[in-house]
């Protein structure tokens, strides 16, 4: 039932996929902008309050309706497993970004490529090279990858006989470790925490689909040398992998506004150029059908049995 439930919540998210703004992201938004309002007073434990409050409720309703429609009727609870998967996965709508991007550099349009690219990323682009365009929407496409896809459908089917509480407990924590870091204090600490440990396996994951889609030898390589000295560790390893496997370096220092941020140097060989998005992309939906095709043999391998 699980495999099922993936396929046909990849099915529609790639035929209808979501666009920005999405409500319900911007909802829950408010909902954790409230939260550190009323939380937020510097303490750890402040902040491990608020993540209880922020997700766990979540996650209780989501199961509650699951059982429901389970126990009424087993078709109803496979159609709310889609129904939620849809609207926590978002690969799709980050991907027709990137390749938005790809299509702007290749037409010499770096003023609009910018623009595209600070929408998506937020932050100054104004000072980017056509080599750093490239460079940074093939990090973000990777990560967005991992995040709103491979770690919600890693989750997804860890916690598949609780419906999808697993893929909302992924994106739940990746929201609040993105959204609480840098707060006051050690308000965040806790999201962070909670996150690292709740996507240490799923980004490993993704690193070793990246490593079989690609080149495995330099994946691994960049994956075990360069990916602890990336400032967020699971985005490193993610990282490293993707870069190491598409034979192109990612990181290295970028001009954001009058200041120069210097980063760690990801993967081997070659500065990534326009078409580099479009084979970061082609090579992330490789590796999703790794992974559907892995579950499409451990079904038949039940059905079997």
């Amino acid at each position: 039932m699980a495999f099922f439930s993936v396929l046909a919540s990849l099915a529609l998210e790639h035929l209808r996929p979501l666009r920005q703004p999405l409500p319900h992201y911007q909802q829950y938004s408010r909902f954790t902008q409230w939260l550190e309002h009323r939380f937020n007073a510097g303490d750890y434990s402040h902040g491990a309050i608020a993540w209880a409050l922020a997700v766990v409720p979540v996650l209780v309703g989501v199961w509650l309706v699951f059982v429901l429609l389970d126990g009424i009727s087993p078709l109803l609870g496979w159609a709310w497993n889609v129904a939620v998967l849809y609207f926590t996965l978002g690969f799709k709508y980050f991907s027709d970004d990137a390749e938005r991007i790809a299509r702007l550099l290749r037409g010499g349009e770096l003023d609009a490529a910018r623009a595209q690219l600070a929408a998506w990323r937020g932050g100054d682009a104004t000072h980017f090279s056509a080599d750093d365009i490239a460079r940074v929407t093939i990090e973000q496409v990777m990560a967005a990858s991992h995040r709103q896809m491979f770690g919600v459908l890693l989750w997804f089917v860890l916690l598949a006989s609780l419906g999808p509480v697993g893929a909302v407990l992924f994106r739940t924590a990746s929201i609040l470790a993105r959204r609480w870091a840098g707060t006051r204090g050690l308000f965040g600490v806790f999201a962070q925490r909670a996150f690292h440990f709740i996507n240490w396996l799923p980004a490993r994951l993704t690193a070793l689909t990246y490593a079989i889609a690609g080149n495995f030898e330099d994946a691994t390589f960049c994956w075990r040398t360069q990916a602890p000295a990336w400032p967020e560790p699971e985005e490193g390893v993610v990282l490293a992998a993707g870069a190491g496997a598409m034979g192109i370096k990612l990181g290295q220092a970028l001009n954001v506004g009058p200041d120069t941020v210097w980063r760690p140097e990801l993967g081997t060989g070659q500065a990534p150029e326009a078409d580099c998005i479009d084979s970061a992309v082609s090579m992330i939906w490789r590796g999703l059908v790794i992974w559907l095709v892995a579950g499409l043999l451990i079904v038949i391998a039940g059905w079997v049995a």
